[in-house]
């Protein structure tokens, strides 16, 4: 069998990329021969057939890519085309990005006025589009889910039929991150950032501040009753100097760490005591993940995926994105507790691990090699 993946563009720092990675390690150790399509592509080059077509703007970028796409499934090079991209005529997608319009519609519950005219920019009405027509496409035989949040919500909106969604959780890496990264790294990075010793210390990991939930962030830790907690942000926004303004008005700015993106944030898990990611829509972030697995309690918002994964006051809490008091009350409790519940956070993803998450998507592929349903 040959089997096409569609990523459009990778970059090291992605959750995506990382599942291609390890979907293309599956299929081949089954000896299928796998080829990834895309139009831009960092690593190793081999076994990546490139399509860049000319474009001027993402809303052309995208449609021109979507359509060299359509043209190879419909030449019939590939048995089975497999896209992380919202391309109607693909024969499996990986809802990895979630639904695009739900998406739209929790951004714009958490923005007000002129701001909300963003959501009516021609690439949003095209990918919503799109992403409708791609789920109603009699193409389509399977959709990998990496939450039962994201499936619910393609049955709800689509009318997919239950059969042809299978929820596979994204794999954390459990010898890579673990809690005696805590050891390792505590003392040293804390002494680094100015963190004292008995301080509570957040950690929070992810591109993309807005949608991740930063202000609600920063605003939950000027309310929080520990007036000695600090703040780790890890990642990349381009509008990161807003962030550091509002930090500032809210008179938090000395105790936030900005730190940019991190190839490696293994150390900053070890000094940290509670992992929060308030995120306005997040199907299944796999920083939560590594946070868990490294012992860390996890504060998350009622929108992630993650949240499936949390019972409140046992390995983390969840609350609504938007209601700073209950977020920082979270705060205020898992920092707390946190210790306590390291083992219990630990033993959330003991389920999780790679070779897990790849054994359950070696059984879908089976699926599709036997030629039976997905």
């Amino acid at each position: 069998m040959r089997i096409a993946i569609v990523r459009q563009k990778y970059t090291p720092f992605g959750g995506a990329e990382r599942f291609v990675q390890r979907a293309l390690d599956g299929l081949r150790a089954q000896g299928v021969e796998v080829t990834v399509v895309a139009r831009d592509w960092i690593g190793d080059a081999a076994g990546v057939l490139k399509v860049d077509p000319f474009y001027v703007g993402r809303t052309w970028r995208d449609l021109g890519f979507a359509a060299a796409v359509q043209r190879i499934i419909a030449e019939n090079r590939f048995d089975v085309v497999q896209s992380h991209e919202r391309i109607p005529g693909c024969h499996v997608f990986r809802a990895g990005d979630g639904v695009h319009a739900t998406w739209l519609e929790l951004r714009a519950s958490a923005r007000t006025g002129l701001a909300r005219l963003g959501d009516l920019a021609p690439w949003h009405r095209y990918t919503v589009a799109a992403e409708a027509r791609m789920f109603r496409h009699p193409n389509l035989r399977g959709v990998i889910c990496n939450s039962r949040m994201v499936k619910d919500d393609i049955i709800r909106r689509f009318g997919v039929a239950e059969e042809k969604l299978h929820v596979i959780h994204n794999g954390v890496d459990l010898q890579r991150f673990h809690p005696g990264l805590r050891d390792e790294h505590r003392a040293r990075v804390r002494a680094e950032l100015g963190i004292a010793a008995d301080a509570p210390a957040i950690l929070f990991v992810g591109s993309g501040y807005e949608r991740k939930g930063v202000p609600a962030l920063l605003r939950a830790l000027a309310a929080m009753k520990r007036r000695d907690a600090v703040l780790m942000v890890i990642g990349k926004d381009r509008r990161e100097n807003r962030m550091e303004c509002l930090a500032s008005r809210l008179g938090v700015r000395l105790r936030v760490r900005f730190l940019g993106p991190r190839e490696d944030v293994r150390p900053y898990y070890g000094a940290a005591d509670v992992f929060c990611l308030p995120s306005l829509y997040d199907p299944m972030p796999n920083a939560a993940l590594e946070a868990f697995a490294c012992g860390l309690p996890v504060v998350t918002s009622t929108a992630s995926g993650a949240a499936e994964l949390i019972e409140e006051g046992r390995n983390g809490s969840v609350c609504d994105a938007l209601d700073v008091p209950a977020l920082a009350a979270a705060l205020d409790a898992r920092a707390g507790d946190a210790e306590s519940l390291a083992e219990a956070a630990r033993a959330t993803v003991t389920g999780l691990s790679s070779d897990a998450m790849a054994a359950r998507l070696a059984g879908f592929y089976r699926q599709l090699l036997e030629g039976r349903p997905v």
